[in-house]
């Protein structure tokens, strides 16, 4: 374990927001650690040098306990890495995370209350919850279709999206978790604009300089799309309901990232541009 009074924690860190926020805080001047329960498979390229990774297990809190060591600031994520369920050792961790001596915890929303943010919000360590809309690396769900037919079929195309760079959630909760002033606060996270499908086809068409056709679906060719790809019930009525009927947190920009962060949201088409590779033709 690194000797360094003053490092954070990163659960999920692997994941497409824990990655961030591993990256934001090192950028910062951080020490970081990197929690996946199994460091030999954990499949991390990108991470520069001076991340370390270390194991652990959500579900298992006990395996957290070198993981803790001079801990001051720790993210969680509200469900376990193996199945995603709903994780049901939250006081257990807030436990462990307080006898560690963890200033500030900041939890990754997992869309609504779940056990471990009941814990962590009920544990009197100061803490932020995350609530982002949309990431924008959702869109790379497109990118096979778009790379072989240079076409987006989606169901709702002119639904708005206030979708948020997955950056900027990295860059606010690496705010939370090393400043002062924000304990007690839940940020919902936006981008900066509010985007149909439309929209979004054309920015990724010009970062790839190559036309995107989009073609609206029926909700019966939206169902049968989501379940040939392996959704579960579940998830695909959550899609129905969110694409559908967008609630106005989802679809209103708001002004989060510039106020935690002392900079603009980034944008789709930044995002697009960083991106660009993914939707491209290899041949």
């Amino acid at each position: 374990m690194t000797n360094n009074a003053n490092v954070h924690l990163v659960t999920g860190a692997t994941g497409t927001v824990g990655r961030q926020i591993v990256l934001e805080l090192l950028n910062r001047g951080h020490s970081v650690r990197a929690l996946t329960r199994d460091p030999a498979k954990a499949g991390i390229p990108g991470f520069p040098d001076g991340v370390e990774v270390v194991r652990g297990d959500l579900a298992d809190p006990a395996s957290l306990v070198p993981a803790l060591e001079g801990v001051t600031g720790l993210h969680l994520i509200t469900f376990d890495g193996g199945g995603f369920a709903a994780l049901e050792t939250g006081p257990e961790i807030v436990r462990l995370a307080a006898a560690a001596g963890v200033h500030r915890i900041t939890v990754l929303n997992g869309g609504g209350d779940t056990p471990l943010q009941d814990a962590v919000t009920g544990s009197g360590i100061p803490w932020t919850v995350l609530m982002p809309v949309e990431f924008m690396a959702n869109a790379l769900a497109w990118a096979e279709g778009i790379r072989a037919e240079d076409t987006v079929r989606e169901p709702f195309v002119g639904r708005l999206s206030a979708m948020v760079h997955e950056g900027d959630i990295g860059a606010v909760a690496a705010v939370a978790l090393s400043e002062d002033g924000h304990g007690g606060q839940t940020y919902l996270i936006t981008g900066p604009e509010a985007l149909t499908i439309h929209d979004k086809a054309d920015a990724l068409a010009g970062a790839r300089g190559r036309k995107i056709e989009v073609v609206e679906l029926t909700e019966a060719q939206a169902l049968e799309q989501w379940r040939a790809a392996g959704q579960s019930e579940e998830v695909i009525g959550f899609l129905l309901e969110v694409y559908g009927n967008t609630p106005p947190e989802g679809r209103t920009p708001i002004g989060t990232v510039a106020e935690v962060t002392g900079r603009p949201a980034r944008t789709f088409a930044q995002w697009a541009a960083e991106n660009a590779d993914a939707f491209r033709r290899t041949a």
